[in-house]
């Protein structure tokens, strides 16, 4: 275990984490919300420090991430506990286990980061602002040796700790899983206003694409599609923004998402925006990237398959237009 950060004594051994809007008042003996931190003798811990549960070598669209150097692998680390409690939660089990998986240091991660061609650390399958204090350590090293960091987030963590790690972070995938509040509320047990304002601090430092997971009666009305389309759109409309597909997961029974209704909102923020993808779907358009200038294919996907042919270093090839890439 380590010392976590941001946390303030309250005396009669209760502590008040500062890490993200949970803001846990948590008693001696006990975990806080993410069942990643915990209250020892009125010192709180990360019990998650320099603990490993998942490691894989991903394509970079697998994130995913479109526009951060296509087509690329990047080594995926992942351990225990969240800050959201999704009714529709995908990785689960790796949520819920108290397993402490396996011990690693931050210098042993930053060795594996270039391996198989990989272009640094994707901290992601569980929540990473949650594993603070590592992925902090994890990614000076990683920077240091010339590589990437990659977080894919719910963006859900307060202004400071966030501003602390965000110098060191080169792309971000964050999910905003609805504009509606009761939304974040009752299904995440979490908060809205937190996710869009890292979203638009995220923005001004770094690379970032948004998800959102359509789920039908939940999340797909017109206006709430809207809403969202219009935010994302505010932050320029070169943005990319990924509709995913939902399929019933954890406590979740909702039939999955028909692909009119993912089409629908396809078509929606086309009107708004340049870059709009499907995921978890089949479609033959679904992941192709156009030059908003030419019109002309620059990056065609198939499932993990991606070819950036039409992509010259960050311009497209066919006309020349500077795009919104990094190679």
């Amino acid at each position: 275990m380590e010392e976590a950060a941001y946390y303030e004594k309250l005396g009669e051994g209760r502590v008040h984490c500062h890490l993200c809007p949970q803001e846990c008042k948590i008693k001696d003996g006990k975990k806080g919300f993410c069942r990643a931190r915990s209250n020892h003798e009125g010192v709180l811990y990360s019990d998650i420090y320099e603990h490993i549960l998942a490691a894989h070598l991903d394509p970079i669209e697998k994130k995913p991430l479109y526009h951060f150097h296509p087509g690329k692998p990047v080594l995926s680390i992942g351990t225990r506990g969240c800050n959201q409690r999704c009714d529709f939660c995908q990785n689960w089990e790796m949520i819920e286990t108290e397993s402490s998986g396996t011990y690693i240091t931050s210098d042993e991660v930053a060795a594996m980061a270039d391996r198989g061609g990989s272009i640094g650390i994707a901290y992601t399958y569980n929540e990473p602002l949650i594993w603070f204090e590592f992925v902090l350590e994890c990614a000076k090293k990683v920077r240091d040796r010339g590589l990437k960091n990659v977080l894919v987030t719910n963006g859900s963590v307060n202004p400071e700790p966030f501003e602390e790690l965000v110098p060191y972070v080169d792309a971000m995938n964050i999910d905003l899983k609805s504009m509606d509040p009761e939304f974040y509320r009752k299904v995440c047990k979490s908060k809205l206003e937190p996710v869009l304002e890292t979203i638009k601090r995220a923005r001004r430092s770094c690379h970032v694409e948004i998800t959102n997971l359509v789920i039908p009666t939940m999340n797909d009305s017109d206006q709430l599609l809207g809403e969202l389309i219009d935010f994302v759109a505010g932050l320029g409309r070169d943005t990319p923004l990924h509709f995913s597909a939902y399929y019933p997961c954890y406590k979740m029974t909702v039939e999955p998402t028909p692909v009119s209704t993912l089409r629908r909102a396809y078509e929606m923020a086309r009107e708004k925006l340049d870059y709009v993808y499907m995921g978890n779907i089949r479609e033959e358009d679904a992941g192709t990237s156009c030059c908003p200038s030419c019109g002309e294919p620059v990056v065609e996907r198939d499932g993990y398959i991606t070819r950036a042919r039409g992509l010259d270093g960050d311009r497209c090839a066919h006309c020349g237009n500077t795009l919104p890439f990094v190679v």
